[in-house]
């Protein structure tokens, strides 16, 4: 392993520990799988890989949306001008990532918490509006159900205005 990137492993577990957040290690050497708490999006999970030249960080943002494609990647698309680090991406199956690189160089804790606070960030804040973009059917389907049963509506009451009819 090269100094660089043992330097990196340095920094993330100081970062790790220094944080407080629940992480393990993965599967891959020099992975941690972390688990970033948040107010919408209640926890997004985001994988840390020391590569031989870089620190990449990718977390999973929402699943393939059910409908309206591409408004959801337009908007997605329009969304990485904004961004400071990370950019959204898909996979092959459609499923939203944000993803980030920082050369080893470059890794320190406070890189790695601009990094991880970037992710955080920006999956907690879009999380509602893609879900709102990509699965109101679904959303719509489930507040009717739950209605016509007298269940709970709590998880959905920040779409209510999406959801509820007009008296």
């Amino acid at each position: 392993m090269s100094s660089a990137r043992a330097s990196a492993e340095r920094c993330v577990v100081e970062w790790l520990s220094d944080a407080e957040v629940e992480h393990d290690v993965g599967a891959r050497p020099g992975e941690f799988v972390v688990q970033l708490p948040g107010e919408r999006k209640l926890r997004t999970t985001v994988s840390l890989l020391v590569g031989d030249h870089s620190l990449s960080a990718s977390a999973f943002v929402v699943r393939n949306p059910d409908e309206n494609h591409a408004t959801v990647h337009r908007w997605l698309l329009e969304r990485n001008t904004r961004l400071r680090g990370v950019s959204f991406a898909i996979d092959r199956l459609g499923d939203v990532y944000l993803v980030g690189r920082i050369p080893l160089a470059g890794v320190t804790p406070e890189t790695v918490d601009a990094l991880m606070g970037e992710l955080l960030d920006t999956s907690d804040g879009t999380f509602n509006e893609l879900l709102a973009k990509g699965f109101l059917t679904a959303m719509r389907k489930e507040w009717a159900w739950r209605i016509s049963r007298g269940e709970s509506t709590r998880n959905l009451d920040a779409f209510r205005h999406l959801l509820d009819p007009p008296p």
